[in-house]
């Protein structure tokens, strides 16, 4: 028996230092890397930025020095920043913005305060795709095979995962950090008087908003994935998930919705979406999309795609954030929407969708 991990994601584990990603936190760090540049060395300024590192970190970020790393990581994790060496004799690595992290949250970005609920769909996805740097996240959404889990359960299938992939053991204790720090990512807290969701409770994570993940009343660290997501899936979102499933596996002309849908590392099980929700949020995408089409053949649907698949993505997912009119999309110009950050150089509400008022995570960024 083999492993898909070790072709998906990469070996970190509790690189978060036990925080999930907060209210502001991605922008602090793409702003941070765009406006700190490393200093002069060896009368040279070299690329990429210092931000993470310098002593005034904390101060700069106005967040503790355990934080200042959850911040590095996450950022990485989500593809909002990436990181190379700074070469000759030192060790140090400096952190770089990405096209994604410019197009989404720069001071000219599509959401730089992350007001639209498919932003964090948008997040979720690339924090999902390879090489994800989480893979206890890779293993909760591709491989757990029940709905319901405890915490130990998972922690176990995530340590069995990694010696199927390969890889060096992890201490259990890093993993277990890990499904605790998920779990407070996705779940929302309850409050004394039992309501969830709270305003402080969704600045201390949004992704909480998406309703991913829940508690099981009366079973402590047991926790069961939602039938329906509390935020609906934007189609532009899942049409740009799987037409940038189909670029990174080079597929071209058509996939499978059951492939889309079941396949380790595809979008079904990433945007917790079954075969028939998926293809028919696809289908209404490809209604308004010339270029994408959902054809039922012998009992089989596929999603056939008349164009290069990455820059479909691009112009799908820059057309529902710029409120273009979404006809022929492939003849905008589509430069400006992101690419792949992390294997290669790499949101307007849908109709009748809730802005979130940004007004919360300003104060807070």
């Amino acid at each position: 028996m083999s492993s898909r991990l070790a072709e998906n994601a990469q070996r970190r584990f509790a690189g978060h230092e036990t925080f999930a990603p907060r209210f502001g936190w991605l922008r602090k760090a793409h702003i941070a890397v765009s406006t700190t540049p490393a200093p002069v060395s060896n009368g040279r300024t070299p690329p990429g930025s210092d931000a993470f590192l310098r002593p005034s970190a904390q101060i700069d970020l106005g967040v503790g020095k355990n934080m200042v790393t959850s911040i590095r990581y996450w950022a990485q994790a989500f593809g909002i920043t990436c990181e190379a060496p700074q070469g000759g004799a030192s060790r140090a690595f400096l952190a770089h913005p990405t096209e994604e992290g410019q197009w989404l949250l720069g001071d000219d970005g599509v959401d730089p305060w992350l007001e639209h609920p498919a932003s964090l769909w948008l997040l979720h996805w690339w924090l999902l795709r390879p090489k994800c740097l989480a893979p206890t996240w890779w293993v909760t959404f591709y491989v757990q095979p029940s709905a319901r889990f405890h915490e130990h359960e998972l922690t176990a299938l995530v340590e069995s995962q990694v010696a199927l992939a390969g890889w060096d053991a992890v201490m259990t204790s890093s993993v277990a950090k890990d499904v605790d720090c998920l779990t407070k990512m996705y779940a929302p807290r309850r409050s004394a008087t039992g309501s969830p969701g709270s305003v402080e409770d969704l600045l201390d994570c949004p992704f909480r908003e998406l309703g991913l993940l829940e508690a099981v009343p009366g079973t402590p660290r047991t926790w069961r994935f939602a039938d329906v997501p509390r935020l609906a899936v934007p189609p532009a979102v899942a049409g740009y998930a799987a037409l940038d499933y189909m670029a990174r596996n080079e597929l071209s002309g058509q996939v499978t919705t059951a492939r889309l849908a079941h396949e380790p590392g595809a979008v079904g099980h990433a945007l917790r979406m079954t075969e028939p929700a998926l293809a028919a949020t696809l289908s209404d995408l490809s209604a308004r999309t010339p270029e994408l089409r959902v054809v039922d053949s012998v009992g089989q649907r596929s999603l056939i795609v008349n164009g290069d698949p990455a820059q479909l993505a691009r112009a799908v997912i820059n057309a529902h954030y710029r409120g273009d009119d979404p006809a022929t999309v492939s003849g905008r110009r589509a430069a400006s929407a992101p690419r792949s950050a992390r294997t290669a150089p790499s949101r307007t509400a849908p109709p009748g969708t809730r802005k979130r008022s940004g007004s919360a995570r300003k104060a807070t960024a």
